[in-house]
């Protein structure tokens, strides 16, 4: 390897360490990234001074007094240049979600429409019309959009959609469906909105996040990383069976619980012809929307018995439709959750309503994109350079921004 494309790869690794360390902790002063990096202050100087001119890094002002000599400048992260696009495909609605750097959302757009049965080009074309609208009113913003990831519901592996039973879809890969100016991935929606609690919800670490939906999923997290099992299909959680010789799902199976606390579900048993429509009979006391509901929690609390007892939870979100619904669904699962667990546990997980409710899938897809930027920023820092008409080179930066590595 030369000396030229070792230096590279250095000061692009010292970017990202510089950029994420701002990210954590942020406002931070030159002198205190350098402290907190183990880099050199020449080299945190020299690498801030990229970051503020690619857009990435902004100054706030002088830092609050605490520090020796004159006073350092806070720096944060910027918002004024790079942003990323979380879209979703969902039974009953399509959704598109532009945020900045600092996790701001710029544009967010929300379509309802009936997927059901519907051929995957047309809905995704529909889609299309979304996202192009929304990158074009980022450009509009000022705003380069590094990248785009799709929420669907169901198993997702190698960019397929395996099988979406509530949309009728079978091994279809959407994102090359998608004819859009920047590069599309494909995920899990509950996966997704796992994420998108975990960087802009609850602040914790370590949770269960259930989706509800049409059906039903989940995402684990487990000391802030996403698990997604061996092969990526894991958080099934629609699937799991409450009553083995229960109703027909549309997977092929029998009692899944998405058949008994589903959307579609808790509607017909609420009698109601939409969510909204179910919570205000919910308000005013009707006792079948209230019926709906304690069974709906029932069966619920059984199936994350099952979880809490195969991977020792200590906290459970409930996410999706389930937010609205919690002050009706929270006791029932409570209350079987205490009473199947505490001879083991003595006291059931935490249970905690989504601070995001059905935002936080396409929150989460957008947020991949801006963590990759955080984590490697130098493509843009070299764009930026490249564009600048008195701009420095990418290389010929001084030596001491590339040998300095944090321990």
């Amino acid at each position: 390897m030369t000396q030229a494309v070792r230096h590279e790869e250095m000061r692009a690794r010292n970017l990202g360490v510089v950029l994420g360390a701002v990210s954590r902790g942020a406002p931070l002063t030159r002198a205190a990234l350098a402290e907190a990096t183990g880099l050199t202050k020449s080299t945190v100087s020299k690498l801030v001074g990229d970051l503020v001119e690619a857009g990435l890094l902004a100054e706030t002002g002088p830092a609050r007094a605490g520090e020796r000599g004159r006073p350092g400048v806070d720096l944060v992260l910027s918002g004024a240049r790079v942003a990323s696009l979380g879209l979703e495909v969902n039974v009953d609605y399509l959704a598109a979600r532009v945020l900045d750097l600092t996790g701001e959302v710029r544009v967010a757009a929300r379509r309802e429409r009936d997927n059901r049965g519907s051929r995957p080009e047309l809905v995704l074309g529909e889609l299309q019309d979304l996202a192009s609208e929304a990158l074009g009113e980022a450009g509009r913003l000022g705003l380069e959009t590094a990248g785009a990831v799709l929420a669907v519901s169901g198993p997702v592996g190698d960019g397929v959609l395996f099988s979406a039973p509530n949309l009728g879809w079978q091994d279809v890969r959407p994102a090359g469906l998608l004819r859009l100016p920047v590069p599309v991935e494909l995920d899990n929606e509950a996966n997704l909105a796992a994420l998108g609690e975990l960087w802009y919800g609850n602040g914790e670490r370590d949770f269960l996040y259930v989706s509800g939906e049409i059906g039903i999923g989940a995402g684990l997290v487990v000391n802030g990383v996403l698990y997604a099992g061996a092969t990526g299909l894991a958080g099934e959680l629609g699937h799991v069976v409450v009553a083995p010789d229960g109703a027909q799902c549309r997977c092929g199976g029998s009692g899944c619980l998405e058949t008994y606390a589903g959307q579609e579900a808790l509607l017909a048993a609420g009698n109601a012809a939409s969510v909204p429509a179910l919570l205000a009979a919910l308000e005013s006391g009707d006792e079948t929307a209230l019926a709906a509901c304690a069974a709906a929690g029932h069966a619920l609390g059984i199936a994350l018995t099952s979880a809490v007892n195969l991977l020792d939870l200590d906290r459970i979100v409930l996410g999706g439709v389930f937010t609205p619904l919690y002050p009706w669904l929270s006791g029932p699962v409570s209350e079987v959750l205490a009473k199947r667990l505490g001879g083991l546990r003595g006291a059931p997980p935490h249970l905690t309503a989504s601070r995001l409710g059905g935002d936080a899938a396409t929150l989460g897809a957008a947020g991949r994109v801006i963590h990759r930027v955080i984590a490697d920023p130098a493509p843009f820092v070299t764009r930026a350079q490249e564009t600048q008409p008195n701009g420095r080179p990418p290389r010929g930066v001084p030596e001491a921004a590339f040998t300095d590595l944090p321990d």
